[in-house]
C-alpha cells in the first residue's frame, strides 16, 4: 500500500473540508437575500457558468429541480446566440464564477439587465469584475485549491457546490417542501419510490409468513420457517396479535446454546414486543426504522391499528426496482 499516496489523498479530503468550513463562517445576510429573492419568484431560475464553473451550474439547477424550484442551465455562449429567449422577465439568474473575470459571463450579466433578471453571483473572486454587476454576492473564495500546483479547481469546485446546495435547502426551508413534495419529482428512483409506496404494497401477507405460538416447540417453528423462508416467524397470541418474532439469527443462537432443542419454545428463543410497522406507513420509515438504530434488523413484523399481525416485511423488498405483485 502506498503511504504517500493516501496521505496525500487525506489532505485533498481535508482542504477541501476547511474550505467548506471557513464559506460557512463567511455566511451573512446576503445569502438571506439570496433565498428570499428565489423564494419570492414564482418562475424559473436560469443557472450559469463556463467550464467546471459550468459543470457545477449544471449540477445547481438540477439539485433546485429536485426540490421544486424550476432552474434551466443556460450556457453563456448559447445565451448570446438565442438561448436569452429562455428568459420571462424577472427570472432570477445564478452565475459560478471561480475567477469572476470571464468574458463570456460578462456579456452575458451585461444583457440580463434586459430581461430584467435580478443576478445571484456565486463567485470564488467577489471583487471581481463579476462581482461589481451582481445584485447579491455568495462569497466562494478559498485560500488555496487542494492540489500542490493550486491550479486545478478542488476546494472552490467543492464550496461553489455548496453554496449551491445551501441555496436549495434554504428553499425547502422557505416554502415548507415536505417528503411527499420531494416524492412528487423523484417518482421513478428509490428515493421517490421509497416516499411514496405503502408497506402495503410490499410486504408478505400473513398468509405468506411462518407463524407460531409462544408455546410451540422451537423444531415445529423452524419447519414452518424452511417452508416460508423470510428469515422470520411471526410468534402470535390467539387473538392473531404480535406476541413476538423469531428469526433465523435467533434459531442459530438457540442451536448454539442447546445440545437438545426438543424440550424449547417459542417464548424461549423469541424476541418479545419486537419493532413493528403500520401498512399504511411509508416504505421511506419502514427503511428508516430498520436502518436508524444501533443494531440493524432486516425483518419487520406488520401490525394494524387493531395490533394483529397483518404481514412481514424484509429489507431485500424494499430495495426492488418495483412493487410486488399478487400480494
Amino acid at each position: 500500500m502506498d503511504s504517500t499516496l493516501l496521505q496525500s489523498a487525506r489532505q485533498v479530503l481535508l482542504a477541501e473540508a476547511r474550505a467548506l468550513e471557513a464559506a460557512s463562517a463567511r455566511l451573512d445576510g446576503e445569502f438571506e437575500r439570496a433565498v428570499d429573492l428565489l423564494a419570492r419568484h414564482a418562475g424559473k431560475v436560469l443557472v450559469t457558468g463556463i467550464g467546471k464553473s459550468g459543470i457545477i451550474a449544471q449540477k445547481i439547477a438540477a439539485t433546485l429541480c429536485s426540490v421544486g424550484q424550476p432552474a434551466v442551465f443556460l450556457h453563456p455562449v448559447e445565451a448570446l446566440h438565442g438561448d436569452l429567449g429562455l428568459y420571462t422577465p424577472g427570472d432570477p439568474t445564478i452565475v459560478v464564477s471561480r475567477s469572476g473575470n470571464t468574458a463570456e459571463l460578462l456579456r452575458l450579466v451585461t444583457q440580463l439587465k434586459a430581461v430584467a433578471s435580478p443576478v445571484i453571483g456565486i463567485l470564488g473572486a467577489p471583487q471581481s469584475s463579476l462581482g461589481v454587476l451582481m445584485d447579491v454576492v455568495l462569497d466562494a473564495s478559498v485560500r488555496a485549491e487542494a492540489d500542490p500546483n493550486n491550479l486545478a479547481p478542488t476546494a472552490s469546485a467543492s464550496v461553489a457546490m455548496g453554496l449551491g446546495d445551501a441555496l436549495a435547502i434554504g428553499l425547502i426551508e422557505r416554502r415548507g417542501f415536505t417528503p411527499a413534495d420531494f416524492a412528487r419529482f423523484h417518482p421513478a428512483g428509490q428515493l421517490g419510490r421509497n416516499l411514496l409506496l405503502r408497506v402495503s404494497e410490499v410486504m408478505h401477507p400473513l398468509a405468506q409468513v411462518a407463524t407460531a405460538a409462544a408455546t410451540d416447540p422451537l423444531r415445529q417453528v423452524v419447519i414452518g420457517m424452511t417452508s416460508r423462508p423470510l428469515g422470520a416467524a411471526c410468534v402470535l397470541d390467539s387473538q392473531g396479535r404480535l406476541a413476538g418474532l423469531i428469526t433465523d439469527g435467533d434459531v442459530r443462537r438457540a442451536l448454539r446454546q442447546h445440545d437438545d432443542i426438543r424440550g424449547v419454545v417459542a417464548a424461549e428463543v423469541m424476541t418479545a414486543r419486537p419493532a413493528a410497522i403500520s401498512p399504511g406507513a411509508s416504505v421511506h420509515e419502514a427503511l428508516r426504522k430498520m436502518e436508524d438504530r444501533g443494531s440493524q434488523i432486516s425483518v419487520l413484523p406488520v401490525v394494524d391499528e387493531m395490533g394483529l399481525c397483518v404481514g412481514l416485511l424484509r429489507l431485500h423488498d424494499l430495495y426492488q426496482h418495483q412493487p410486488s405483485t399478487g400480494r
